[in-house]
């Protein structure tokens, strides 16, 4: 947002935005939008195109490189904070986390995607035990897995994670295991869901679904030991965050040797990359890769949206953002 004064008062002019909006919706009074050509933007024009503003959008911080070189980019002067925006669940970039004394404020729009992605997890993990992508390009009448009787173990029980286990329950689910930081027993208890190490969760699932949060203690934590333990009649489903920053809960080269050698069945998940890069995964025939598409649902992306916009209004008003990463 670009103030001509660089008062905290003025009316707000356009906003730079990293990738175009996806569907019109109804932002604040007040926030004029400019999304550019909505591909990725060269390291020397987003200084360019964010020098003297106060606030700026972009879609994700993995893949746009925000960091101390850009936030003072665009300060007015020392009075006037930046304001960032992530139309996104998570953010991990480190370098957004070294900006805790440039006065600068970053938000995101969290539990916003929380229905979407779960069924996105549902989706992919109905898919795999009942080999739709294969019956669909080759139609044999080929045997699957069900949901019902079975083990289903998640890696991180927090809001999508309990969203998936609330989905996955009506399909006559024996037993939900989870691991994590530590017991979460009111976030268990709808499920009857127990708390186990991670290892005795990949020996004894038929389905895993990763949905924790990237961090130092999750960083290549399903390995080639992870995949080991499990069956190999087991289907692994990936929705958890991977940046290129800082890496992936998911060893790939350690799934792709466990995938290729039968050590278990199946994996379906997001990509780790967009556009998507040549790597070996894409080669099995017992790996479904989607692209970022956990969001993308009509009202998912319009309440991002709005959200975003909501965050980025208060954040120049000097108000606190409703979704505010604390640097």
């Amino acid at each position: 947002v670009s103030e001509g004064s660089c008062g905290t008062r003025a009316v707000p002019g356009p906003v730079p935005c990293r990738r175009r909006c996806p569907l019109p919706c109804r932002c604040p009074a007040g926030a004029a939008f400019d999304s550019g050509t909505g591909e990725p933007v060269p390291r020397a024009e987003l200084l360019s195109g964010v020098a003297g503003t106060r606030a700026f959008c972009c879609c994700l911080l993995s893949d746009t490189g925000i960091d101390r070189e850009v936030l003072p980019a665009g300060a007015c002067g020392p009075a006037l904070p930046r304001v960032v925006l992530v139309p996104g669940h998570a953010v991990a970039n480190p370098g957004s986390r070294t900006q805790s004394g440039s006065g600068g404020s970053v938000g995101y729009t969290r539990r916003c995607l929380t229905d979407a992605t779960a069924e996105l997890s549902v989706a992919l993990l109905l898919s795999a035990c009942r080999r739709l992508p294969e019956a669909a390009e080759q139609p044999e009448w080929m045997c699957g897995y069900g949901l019902s009787d079975s083990t289903v173990g998640i890696i991180g029980l927090g809001r999508i994670g309990q969203a998936v286990a609330r989905r996955l329950k009506p399909f006559g689910v024996r037993k939900f295991l989870y691991t994590g930081s530590g017991p979460k027993p009111q976030n268990a208890a709808e499920f009857g869901a127990e708390f186990v190490p991670l290892t005795r969760l990949a020996e004894e699932s038929d389905f895993v679904v990763v949905t924790c949060a990237l961090t130092p203690a999750t960083q290549g934590m399903c390995n080639k030991d992870f995949f080991g333990r499990m069956k190999k009649t087991s289907v692994f489903v990936n929705t958890s965050r991977y940046w290129q920053c800082s890496g992936a809960v998911v060893n790939q080269q350690d799934l792709y040797d466990a995938l290729a050698q039968g050590r278990i069945a199946r994996r379906l998940g997001r990509d780790h990359a967009e556009p998507l890069p040549p790597d070996p995964l894409l080669s099995l025939k017992n790996c479904v890769i989607l692209p970022h598409i956990g969001s993308a649902t009509y009202a998912t992306r319009s309440a991002m949206a709005v959200l975003a916009a909501t965050n980025l209004l208060a954040g120049l008003r000097g108000e606190p953002m409703p979704h505010e990463l604390k640097l």
